[in-house]
């Protein structure tokens, strides 16, 4: 059974999204405090029922169910490094950010000037509880030219908005399976160009879902564009990792990948690059 796509709706009252939120930064960025909205939806804000069934289970992955879009995990970092060693360009960029989870690597986007960003995460709950949100506090504070610094203490009252900045108007908000997301997008009314650039990290832990993934980028993204994808090299216990990928999409003879970044701390991550052979 897919899970049915949608698109999320900005509020107009962008306020109520931060009313009671308590936000940290990283990496020079806003995102909400986990265990907080975690305790909301616990109490009731959690139309899906991911946290009480992601707490009971004592899993951060329940395949089909809850696709650990509620944590921030460590790739998210190495990518976000990538962005700055490599020097990508964003300036008047259509992005996508895929299995977004907390939207860092869409917020990066669009701090870097980008002229579109939309967000995706499998679970409606972690869009509308997680990432809207983080989307909203950076929005709200690059539209005031704040210069924020990563050794501020938590913002446990963020500052309110008069209105909608221009910038979250670059904005669109997506939840559901990838192929149900990508028909969506395809057979919408709204104006829809491919992207120049798609950002995914973390979301190729199951072969089970490699299929579905390198559909989705073969069409969403653009002829000339770009995939940066950031993975562990092998995920225990559910059997995923990079050069698996990496075969994967060879034998498919659509990509042309490239490894350009191996993280050895820890447990060994890597950045691959994505672009169409016939690019």
């Amino acid at each position: 059974c897919l899970k049915a796509a949608k698109e999320h709706s900005i509020p107009e009252n962008v306020n109520k999204i931060l009313e009671n939120k308590v936000m940290e930064t990283v990496s020079d960025l806003y995102y909400i405090n986990i265990s907080g909205a975690e305790m909301t939806c616990l109490d009731g804000a959690d139309e899906e029922g991911i946290v009480s069934q992601s707490v009971s289970s004592h899993s951060d992955l329940i395949p089909g169910i809850y696709e650990g879009g509620l944590k921030i995990w460590e790739c998210t970092f190495d990518l976000i490094d990538y962005f700055s060693e490599a020097e990508i360009q964003f300036t008047n960029k259509t992005v996508l950010d895929l299995g977004c989870g907390a939207g860092l690597l869409g917020i990066v986007a669009l701090r870097g000037k980008a002229e579109k960003v939309h967000f995706q995460d499998y679970n409606s709950t972690v869009i509308d509880k997680i990432t809207l949100p983080n989307a909203v506090a950076n929005c709200i504070s690059e539209g005031s030219g704040d210069n924020r610094k990563t050794s501020k203490p938590p913002l446990k009252r963020p500052k309110k908005a008069e209105y909608v900045p221009d910038v979250l108007t670059k904005c669109r908000f997506f939840s559901g399976e990838w192929s149900e997301v990508s028909q969506l997008l395809l057979s919408s009314n709204k104006p829809f160009s491919k992207y120049d650039i798609i950002l995914t990290s973390e979301t190729i832990y199951n072969p089970d879902y490699y299929s579905a993934l390198h559909d989705t980028l073969a069409q969403l993204l653009d002829k000339k564009g770009r995939v940066y994808l950031a993975s562990k090299v092998h995920y225990f216990g559910v059997g995923g990792g990079i050069y698996l990928f990496e075969k994967f999409t060879e034998e498919r003879n659509v990509f042309r990948t490239n490894i350009v970044k191996i993280i050895d701390k820890g447990l060994q991550r890597c950045i691959m690059e994505m672009a169409f052979k016939d690019s």
